[in-house]
């Protein structure tokens, strides 16, 4: 008996399957540390401990894409470790605050499989949840992910495709965000004077500038999240396959639209929700991530006047500036866009 693990093909999962993910992971200040040095976000609460306790927060805590990275990377060995792509998402909130020094696990639930019709791979869909040391839930969320056969031949359990949430209600959103004394936020410190009064629907906002990617940091971000996605990570295999190339973790493209997203939207500090996203095409190394936004809905939180909700489209392109905001031709997906992102954030009143 073999005593290397091979990873789960589709063929391997059931519907109801709880899997409990390996292993516990301590996230540190040298983890952010790592995370602003791979994308550059600057936003001051995420930034500074003096500027979230003014504003109630113990600290400064993680970004929350670096919580949902991690997570997502607890998942992978079981889940995704035979994948050929990640597709999307839907249902994320981010339910507590994360810190440095809290040890993050995760579980999941598998809710669907329908296999392809070529009968090399299906679509496996998981109900993911990340907790922290104390067990409080930090992080909930969907995803579904095309998994590879391990043998094409292999009879698949039966389809079943959940129906899962395309918004979630902004009545939800708030819980990781604690209530902000009147005065206590900086704009000036911030980096921008907008707040949520200063965005109207429909407005559209590039981002402006370009991050290129480099084979050896897309790598480092996902050995940071201990995603050990083969697609990623091995050259020897990948040439042989589809692309040639080793396939840029799809969250390395949220995080970096996340970061550019700054220039436009500094104050939009906490993601409170995904309500979903697709990676509409691959990315790979030398290639440059630009993006844009625009305001898709704006909210009132209950019993709260001290943040809204900014609901907000992101989409990311690569090698194509964003001065005419791509998005769709003819009704088709433009080939340079990449991510498309629908989320919830919040930012001061």
């Amino acid at each position: 008996m073999t005593k290397t693990n091979p990873g789960n093909f589709f063929e391997d999962f059931r519907v109801g399957q709880i899997i409990k993910h390996p292993t516990p992971r301590t996230v540190s200040v040298g983890d952010a540390a790592l995370y602003t040095a791979l994308y550059g976000p600057r936003f001051a609460v995420q930034s500074s401990d003096a500027f979230a306790q003014k504003i109630g927060y113990p600290r400064a805590p993680l970004d929350d894409l670096l919580v949902f990275h991690i997570v997502f990377g607890k998942t992978v060995p079981d889940i995704s470790l035979n994948a050929v792509a990640n597709l999307g998402y839907a249902g994320c909130r981010f339910l507590a605050p994360v810190f440095p020094g809290d040890t993050l696990s995760a579980v999941s639930e598998v809710i669907g499989l329908k296999e392809n019709s070529n009968r090399k791979t299906g679509i496996v869909f998981v109900r993911s949840a990340g907790f922290n040391q104390s067990g409080t839930r930090v992080l909930e969320y969907v995803r579904w992910v095309m998994v590879r056969k391990g043998d094409e031949a292999a009879p698949a359990a039966a389809d079943h495709v959940p129906r899962v949430p395309t918004e979630l209600d902004p009545k939800s959103l708030g819980e990781a965000c604690p209530l902000i004394a009147a005065g206590a936020y900086d704009f000036d410190l911030a980096g921008s004077l907008h707040r949520f009064d200063d965005y109207t629907v429909g407005e559209r906002i590039d981002h402006v500038d370009g991050m290129t990617v480099e084979e050896a940091e897309h790598q480092l971000a996902t050995r940071l999240y201990q995603n050990t996605a083969r697609i990623h990570f091995n050259q020897f295999v990948e040439a042989q396959g589809r692309f040639g190339h080793r396939l840029i973790y799809g969250g390395h493209v949220i995080s970096l639209a996340r970061a550019l997203s700054f220039n436009g939207l500094a104050n939009a500090f906490h993601v409170a929700a995904i309500n979903g996203g697709r990676h509409v095409a691959p990315l790979f190394a030398g290639c440059t991530v630009f993006a844009w936004s625009q305001v898709i809905a704006k909210a009132e939180l209950p019993g709260r006047d001290d943040v809204g909700g900014l609901r907000l489209r992101t989409v990311a392109t690569k090698d194509r500036p964003c001065t005419d905001f791509p998005l769709q031709e003819g009704g088709t997906d433009d080939p340079a866009v990449i991510l498309d992102l629908d989320y919830w954030a919040l930012i001061p009143r």
